[in-house]
């Protein structure tokens, strides 16, 4: 059971190729002249004791931002997982909180509410759920499957969700609040939510 002791670390997963943008380091694309990291790392600092960014690339730039950077343990960009299990190898939390650097519209409170699922429902896992589908790279997770994930990546495997449905888990629906998955995958998608922002605030 998780408790008013329970630690509470955060990773940003930053690590990731972004072949559709050019292999562009999509944490640190700009968004309304703020680095797509920089919206995630506020959400996060909410709600976490501690965090880290998951980054393969421009490691000295990520840590002008402040927090530790960890790199994968592979050379191989071996995906979101390499990055939680490098993070959990290093933090001494309990529960980690996940959530991928290219979705600034995600805020504490979403985040807040994955890790009361965990609670209240005493799980391993839980993942961000829209209504329609799954957002594997939002979670909330006990450090102490990290023996668990070590197993899963040594056997090559690579897929978030068969790992994660190996384990006590649920969903936290966030559907009343689908927007906040909208995320960055190209140049155009980039442009559309940088109008979309700029409608918001005016």
């Amino acid at each position: 059971m998780i408790s008013k002791h329970t630690t509470l670390a955060g990773v940003i997963l930053a690590g990731g190729l972004a072949r559709r943008m050019d292999n562009a380091d999509k944490g640190l694309v700009i968004l309304n002249s703020k680095p797509l990291v920089s919206y995630v790392i506020s959400a996060l600092n909410n709600v976490v004791d501690e965090l880290y960014i998951s980054a393969n690339r421009n490691v000295d730039t990520y840590k002008n931002f402040g927090y530790p950077v960890i790199k994968d343990q592979t050379q191989d960009f071996s995906g979101p997982l390499a990055g939680i299990l490098s993070v959990m190898n290093r933090t001494r939390a309990d529960v980690l909180l996940v959530a991928p650097c290219d979705s600034p519209l995600i805020k504490a409170e979403h985040l807040q509410k994955m890790l009361d699922t965990l609670t209240n429902k005493n799980l391993d896992v839980t993942v961000a759920f829209d209504g329609e589908r799954l957002h594997p790279v939002f979670l909330a997770l006990k450090t102490s499957l990290k023996t668990s994930l070590a197993t899963y990546l040594e056997k090559g495997d690579r897929k978030v969700e068969s790992w994660l449905k190996q384990h006590p888990w649920a969903t936290t629906d966030l559907s009343d609040n689908a927007e906040i998955f909208t995320n960055i995958n190209t140049y155009a998608e980039l442009a559309l939510l940088e109008e979309k922002i700029k409608h918001i605030v005016e």
